[in-house]
């Protein structure tokens, strides 16, 4: 049974997001809510403020992953090359992939310093680059397909040191030890989910502070929490709502109030291209803009800073 929001849209201008004023079941009003963002996306990359206005601009798009850092730099992944960018657009950090890998998919700034980076081909791998841009970790990646574009996406290191990586076409969610060896996996076939036929590819996946797993199935248009055991414990979709707002969710982002923030990277003009859910399935956020969204960062919320594990 689909929801209906109780919600009122307010109409912006095209560069605007769109705020939803929501009531709660008494009918009291909730707080309007604003983020700023980074977008890294197919025509543009960089930073939009709180009012729907493009605050920084890469200048180069078709980005992958990214990050703005603690310092105000911004951590790029393109497809061949990582770099880290101050606002003044100075090079601080760059790594391009070796030559016999096809593409670059993630990158993420470590605890220790290290740049996390995934790079897919003859030889799919999972690396760590300090800052001299020397490779000092190598994870060997088991993707089960010889399609580069589709072996993997969002990886990411979890805090025991292990590495978690979403393989789209295995359908499969897998922790790594940093020597290689596949610890755990969690499946996104299963029956309940619709099976192979609904194509969940999981894209983007996220290990939580209550240990569960939070995984983007990008073209089965729905969003899954795992927990330890592989048992769906969350679900949201488009069966929840009326105007379909999933279209390849790619990124996502928990926030710290413990709403779900997820990217419809396939979004035309005009729909919606990042949106807020709360654990009970009301959107009370959304991004309507012209920039295609394929990973973001929500770094504000009417106007306080975000805290958060990737805030480095």
């Amino acid at each position: 049974m689909r929801i209906i929001l109780f919600a009122l849209a307010f109409t912006l201008t095209a560069l605007c997001s769109e705020r939803v004023l929501s009531q709660d079941l008494s009918g009291q009003e909730i707080e309007r809510i604003q983020h700023s963002f980074f977008v890294a996306g197919p025509s543009f990359t960089g930073i939009i403020g709180e009012d729907g206005k493009e605050l920084w601009n890469s200048g180069a798009a078709g980005a992958r992953d990214g990050f703005v850092l603690k310092n105000g730099n911004v951590l790029i992944a393109w497809g061949s090359e990582v770099k880290e960018l101050t606002r003044e657009h100075e090079l601080v950090f760059h790594y391009k992939k070796s030559a016999e890998n096809a593409e670059i998919g993630t990158c993420a700034r470590l605890a220790n310093g290290n740049t996390l980076i995934t790079e897919l081909g003859v030889k799919p791998r999972l690396i760590e680059v300090n800052l001299k841009g020397e490779v000092v970790v190598e994870v060997p990646l088991q993707p089960e397909t010889d399609n580069a574009h589709m072996q993997t996406r969002m990886a990411r290191k979890l805090a025991n040191g292990n590495y978690l990586a979403p393989h789209l076409l295995a359908f499969k969610v897998k922790e790594y030890s940093p020597a290689g060896k596949v610890l755990q996996v969690f499946k996104t076939d299963l029956e309940e989910l619709g099976g192979k036929a609904a194509e969940n590819w999981p894209f983007t996946a996220i290990r939580l502070a209550n240990g569960n797993t939070l995984v983007n199935l990008t073209h089965g248009n729905k969003t899954i929490e795992i927990n330890a055991k592989g048992e769906v414990v969350w679900k949201v979709s488009n069966e929840d709502y009326e105007d379909d707002p999933f279209a390849d969710p790619c990124g996502a982002q928990r926030l710290p109030n413990g709403n779900t923030v997820i990217a419809s990277y396939a979004a035309g003009p005009n729909k919606v291209k990042l949106f807020e859910v709360t654990r009970d399935k009301q959107i009370v956020w959304r991004y309507m803009g012209p920039h295609r969204v394929h990973h973001f960062q929500v770094l504000t919320t009417n106007g306080e800073a975000l805290k958060g594990p990737l805030l480095k």
